[in-house]
């Protein structure tokens, strides 16, 4: 007897569908946040099997904590990067320790905003977050990182740029899965046309992959926070400017989050603002931030690109979300496979890179013009500029040493922009009333 239901509408339990196509699903999932969440690890010096390994047990923490009723995926967030190089610039393992500190502190902040929306209502807290200093912080956060891309796409330009137009071409011509792993394909492409034609590339990856396990455990008792201390050598110093510059970031990915939220909200049919709660989803993706970095692998956060998936399948099961966590966590047992990743030339980096941190920034753009932020309007213009401004001059200059204290320039300008915007009359925007965009956050629904 055939009880296989086939997807020509929405499917909210994938059970219907059979266990095969529920696993072929659950694998399309994980192939989709692939590409970017290894990219993390590759770009900052991190484990790439330690993050694979978080973004699985972290995405199952996140749906533990929603009542296992949002699809969401949790792979590596980009916005931390500025802070990993911040401290570790050149990946050292015994700073980067320090950098996951203040990114397991990160769900602190999460936790309060949580505590705030339960308390207080959304249209309450979010009107410190306007449009007005979201999109300039989210637009320094891609130009700040441009440089790095600039200069792996140096090592390698055709290895680049091959990259490039794969990911171009899978994202603007791409038919069903394709357009989903655009940045994955170009990798895998950029990664196999390196090793053909750089005999260099070829060496580096045979050597990497030789000597490496089929299995191992991906924690790596020197590279967590518990190490860290156990140690009894922790500088003080070091640790209060991780925090410090790594902390306030948090104030765009906790705006972001709530964009994740209503876009799956869109997607699905279903107001997850309301059930389970944004400050059940807020606490989930900051718990299980908090818990990979304690562990020496990167923040998580909701992740778009399984979005994308959704709306593709039209099947908003969180167990196949569920699946493809499982996958990850599977596949970061696998040491061969961690190796491969992390002999990835530069220049394969460099060219997804460079899309990736200019889409960033393009994300910002869109966030302030779809929000119709006016800058006819000085104190807007003010705002903006002071942020864009200390954002960019202050990263370009090093950082702003006060005492023992180093903080970043994404760090000023997010603190910054935050009191501008709570002390300059004229406020122009107030969230639930002014139209918004895809970007914004819809409190009419």
């Amino acid at each position: 007897m055939n009880n296989k239901k086939t997807i020509d509408g929405p499917v909210y339990d994938a059970r219907e569908l059979g266990t095969p196509r529920m696993l072929v699903l659950g694998l399309q999932h994980m192939f989709a946040m692939f590409g970017a969440t290894v990219l993390v690890p590759a770009l900052t010096g991190l484990d790439v099997a330690t993050t694979l390994l978080f973004a699985g047990l972290g995405t199952l923490l996140f749906h533990l904590l929603t009542k296992k009723k949002v699809p969401a995926f949790l792979g590596s967030s980009f916005a931390f990067i500025p802070g990993y190089a911040a401290i570790a610039p050149h990946g050292e393992a015994d700073l980067l320790v320090y950098a996951c500190c203040g990114v397991a502190c990160v769900g602190i902040m999460y936790a309060i905003l949580s505590a705030l929306f339960k308390t207080y209502g959304i249209k309450k807290v979010m009107r410190f977050f306007p449009p007005i200093v979201t999109g300039p912080i989210i637009i320094a956060i891609g130009l700040n990182l441009s440089s790095s891309a600039i200069s792996n796409c140096s090592s390698n330009w055709l290895i680049a740029v091959v990259a490039i137009v794969v990911v171009i071409g899978a994202n603007m011509y791409g038919k069903g899965m394709i357009k989903i792993i655009p940045i994955l394909l170009g990798v895998v492409v950029s990664y196999i046309f390196a090793v053909i034609i750089d005999p260099a590339a070829r060496a580096n990856v045979a050597a990497a992959v030789a000597g490496a396990k089929w299995f191992g455990l991906p924690i790596y008792w020197n590279r967590t926070v518990f190490g860290l201390f156990a140690s009894g050598k922790v500088d003080g110093a070091l640790l209060t400017s991780a925090l410090l510059t790594i902390v306030p970031l948090s104030l765009a990915t906790m705006v972001e989050h709530i964009g994740d939220i209503c876009a799956i909200s869109s997607t699905c049919e279903r107001n997850y603002l309301v059930d389970p709660g944004l400050h059940r989803t807020l606490l989930g993706d900051g718990l299980a931030t908090s818990l990979a970095a304690l562990f020496g692998a990167p923040a998580n956060t909701t992740y778009g690109e399984n979005t994308g998936v959704l709306a593709l399948s039209k099947v908003y099961d969180p167990r196949v979300i569920r699946l493809a966590a499982v996958f990850a966590i599977i596949f970061s047992f696998c040491p061969k496979f961690a190796a491969l990743v992390s002999a990835m030339p530069g220049a394969t980096i460099g060219g997804v890179s460079l899309i990736l941190y200019g889409m960033i920034s393009a994300v910002g753009v869109r966030n302030v013009v779809e929000n119709k932020v006016d800058f006819t309007n000085t104190r807007n213009v003010i705002i903006a500029a002071l942020i864009l401004v200390l954002a960019i001059g202050i990263n370009y200059a090093g950082s702003i040493q006060i005492g023992i204290v180093s903080l970043s320039g994404l760090a000023v300008a997010s603190i910054v922009g935050i009191l501008l915007n709570a002390i300059l009359p004229g406020k122009d925007y107030e969230f639930g009333v002014d139209a918004q965009g895809d970007t914004a956050v819809n409190f009419k629904v």
